[in-house]
């Protein structure tokens, strides 16, 4: 089995095709689908993040919510928090990685990565 970290929290399994935690080895989905697709999603308020700071005061540095939520992708073998971004309401998560899998395995084997 062949694994290539991609980033800090994520891994593909070149033989499978799939994304995977690094954390715990907890296959996601398959390479080939935006990885967000296969982990617990948590759609945040940003006032949630961001409390006043005065406590009767209304305002803070939060986003309004009519405007952007913050939303985290766990691993839902072990819960590590792999990737999060903002967002405004209806959006769909960001496909932020695609790889060329067959050059990634050229360079796999020819002993470059």
């Amino acid at each position: 089995m062949k694994r290539v970290i991609v980033t800090e929290y994520l891994e593909i399994d070149l033989d499978t095709e799939e994304w995977c935690c690094r954390c715990c080895q907890h296959k996601l989905i398959s390479v080939h689908k935006n990885y967000k697709e296969g982990c617990l999603v948590y759609a945040r308020d940003p006032s949630s993040l961001y409390p006043p700071h005065v406590p009767a005061e209304r305002y803070s540095f939060a986003p309004d919510k009519s405007i952007c939520y913050f939303v985290e992708f766990y691993c839902p073998g072990c819960g590590t928090l792999i990737e999060t971004e903002c967002l405004p309401p209806g959006h769909p998560p960001t496909h932020d990685l695609e790889l060329d899998l067959n050059n990634l395995r050229t360079r796999c084997s020819d002993g470059t990565e």
